[in-house]
């Protein structure tokens, strides 16, 4: 009955800040269970975001959708989940919606959102805005439940926030600019209507950027990342270090010796419907013998195919898959081979006759003399 209550503070409060007609963000219907709000873009387009509320609320978040395609209100409503479970939930996820529509259009905020601010440093709605009830006798204990419902979530809220920050700590400087430049580009793109991939893969890549500049095996420099062109889609990864006690190391630092280059360079690339597909690998340099690396560069190992695929696997766990499973190939640098052995091109068509084969007489496990 508290958490009812709340609820039908800030539904109010909802309708009190986005109820003008003039405004690029108002509400088109309010009820216990569902608000459908209508955004007009920069260039007049109307956009209608629906909210179902569910009866446990707040402890189940309110599921927010739009049948509207455009990238700018997709990855708004992706980030909504990103918000944890706390008192005036529904007031925060309205805010961040409309600061980030506002923003990606480049549009006025609505004058309303003050409303928002002012309500939310407060301890309880209900100070602001009065409600009326069916029995006054149950009104003070009603208050107490809610204050007790409202404290329950903000003890949670706060180790999430704290857990954030923490991690954010843990990325250096150089490498949060990066996340810095790579967000403002996709901000330019969406305005321009240049969007490339899709939303489920952009926000997955970019966490996986974020853990893997977070990993101790980047920070130790096993190995190192690089987007190219600033595209989370497209990764050089960069092999440092493989087992020390392999032939493939002891040719590492001849390699060194002889053309200054200290690492094997792979090439990762993505496609829109990452993580439910995996990318695709290839070594570009040096010219590999061994370790599973077929010609052009491709790599043979089913965790890359589709079969043998994962969304759960994380992209540096398939980087670390792939230096052990050099090393376990008994990989042998070419020296002095021809670089234009590998190719993009021969790269892909290697491995998909490989796939081919193993989906006509499945995989097998290589013998232990064999790696």
């Amino acid at each position: 009955m508290a958490c009812f209550n709340s609820l039908k503070q800030e539904l109010k409060l909802l309708e009190a800040a986005f109820g003008d007609d003039d405004s690029n963000f108002k509400v088109m219907t309010s009820s216990l269970d569902e608000l459908i709000f209508k955004f007009i873009g920069v260039n007049g387009e109307e956009f209608l975001i629906h909210c179902n509320i569910t009866e446990p609320y707040p402890s189940s978040p309110p599921m927010w959708f739009s049948e509207s395609e455009d990238p700018v209100v997709s990855t708004s409503i992706e980030q909504l989940t990103d918000i944890g479970v706390s008192s005036k939930l529904l007031i925060k996820m309205t805010k961040h919606l409309v600061l980030n529509l506002c923003n990606f259009h480049d549009v006025p905020v609505p004058a309303g959102l003050t409303k928002l601010d002012e309500a939310l440093p407060a301890r309880n709605v209900s100070e602001d805005f009065e409600m009326e009830e069916d029995d006054d006798d149950d009104d003070e204990e009603e208050q107490q439940d809610m204050e007790d419902c409202l404290d329950h979530y903000e003890m949670e809220e706060e180790p999430s926030n704290s857990a954030a920050d923490t991690k954010d700590e843990d990325i250096d400087s150089r490498n949060m600019e990066i996340l810095e430049r790579i967000k403002m580009n996709q901000r330019k793109d969406y305005l321009k209507g240049a969007v490339s991939g899709s939303v489920q893969a952009t926000d997955r890549l970019m966490k996986e950027l974020k853990d893997v500049y977070r990993s101790d095996s980047f920070k130790k420099g096993v190995y190192t990342v690089d987007l190219v062109n600033d595209s989370l889609y497209d990764w050089n990864v960069k092999l440092m270090t493989v087992d020390p006690d392999s032939p493939l190391s002891t040719d590492l630092n001849t390699l060194k010796e002889k053309e200054g280059k200290d690492h094997i360079l792979l090439n990762m690339s993505f496609r829109d419907n990452f993580p439910y597909e995996p990318p695709f690998v290839r070594v570009v340099t040096p010219v590999v013998n061994g370790g599973y690396v077929l010609g052009g560069g491709a790599i043979c190992m089913e965790l890359l195919t589709k079969q043998g695929w994962s969304s759960a696997y994380t992209i540096e766990a398939v980087i670390m898959q792939i230096s052990a499973t050099l090393v376990k190939g008994k990989a042998r640098i070419q020296f002095g081979a021809s670089k234009s052995q590998y190719s993009l091109a021969r790269a892909q068509q290697s491995f998909k006759s490989l796939v081919q084969i193993h989906e006509k007489n499945g995989w097998f496990t290589p013998p232990k003399e064999d790696g």
